[in-house]
């Protein structure tokens, strides 16, 4: 298999979603780790990326709201190289009328080796590594490559 490194620095570009019910879990999860995600870029959708620097007053760039389009920037930032990293509080309970979009998102982060936590205890795990504060390099299926070699 053939693969191409994304080298990602030591301060990560991180997006920050979550649906309505989860909303407050997130804004706690942030508050709570509001000294090292200041020590990085923060992405949100508008109603996430409003709540948080409302409330907490970490300075984020906001996207349009999830249903108007922002699961799809977030999705578009990720194929750029412009997000290495997703924490998604999502909602599996509720319906939504985006959810071909979420489906989309949650596939882009698999499609391109983008670490992404969609609840607290994976946000806790995956935020306390080590690798947070470092350089990492994200190896990609090098697919241009695959293609061209049929």
């Amino acid at each position: 298999m053939a693969y191409a490194k994304i080298a990602t620095g030591n301060r990560k570009k991180i997006a920050l979603i979550a649906h309505d019910n989860k909303k407050q879990d997130l804004l706690e999860w942030v508050k709570f780790n509001e000294g090292l995600l200041g020590q990085h870029d923060l992405f949100a959708t508008k109603g996430t990326g409003s709540m948080i620097e409302r409330e907490v007053g970490l300075e984020v760039t906001c996207l349009e709201s999830g249903p108007l389009g922002g699961d799809q920037q977030v999705g578009a930032r990720i194929a750029e190289g412009d997000i290495d990293f997703v924490i998604f509080f999502w909602d599996p309970l509720e319906p939504h009328p985006h959810d071909p979009d979420v489906k989309a998102l949650l596939r882009i982060t698999v499609v391109w080796n983008v670490p992404v936590a969609c609840n607290r205890a994976s946000a806790d795990f995956m935020i306390s590594s080590p690798l947070m504060s470092e350089e990492y390099d994200r190896l990609l299926i090098d697919y241009a490559r695959i293609e061209a070699s049929k």
